[in-house]
């Protein structure tokens, strides 16, 4: 279903395009419009009253295409290095082990998606270092061990807000 809220998660799709742009101004515009629109769409949803699965699966989906396509400009022009694109995206890989161990189990059906807060703040750090990188600034390695733990953070979190069924 094609609301306001999903024209923006889908608006993210673009903007990673116009990174490729090489423009720092270019590619400061469209991370800044990207946090915009991550900020807004769920806001215009709950508002509006037209969230639904579709959009709680694209929002994130589309922050992902963002960043890794972001990241990947990056890294192919030697501005990151493999560790720390790694780290930054290590939040999924968390996700990922998370979505096994539903699927493992036979509770994919029973998960419920939503935004958690240690995804949210991993968001909006990915978005604060993309910024940092294009404007050639250089960070710590504990900015990227931050990604870890709040991935490590996330995948406690989806185990708390799924919690297992009770058995009868």
């Amino acid at each position: 279903m094609i609301t306001i809220s999903n024209g923006l998660s889908f608006l993210r799709a673009p903007l990673a395009l116009a990174f490729l742009q090489g423009n720092t101004y270019w590619r400061l515009a469209a991370i800044i419009l990207a946090m915009l629109s991550d900020s807004i769409d769920g806001y215009l949803a709950r508002r509006n009253s037209c969230t639904s699965r579709f959009g709680a699966i694209l929002d994130p989906a589309m922050d992902k295409f963002f960043v890794y396509f972001a990241l990947t400009a990056l890294f192919i022009e030697n501005r990151i290095a493999p560790w720390e694109a790694a780290a930054m995206l290590s939040r999924d890989f968390f996700l990922f082990i998370y979505g096994a161990c539903m699927l493992s189990a036979g509770r994919w059906q029973s998960v419920v998606f939503r935004a958690i807060r240690w995804g949210k703040a991993t968001t909006a750090l990915q978005f604060f270092v993309l910024i940092g990188l294009t404007l050639q600034i250089s960070f710590n390695w504990f900015i990227y061990a931050s990604f870890v733990l709040m991935g490590w953070l996330a995948f406690l979190e989806l185990f708390q807000t799924n919690p297992q069924p009770e058995k009868k």
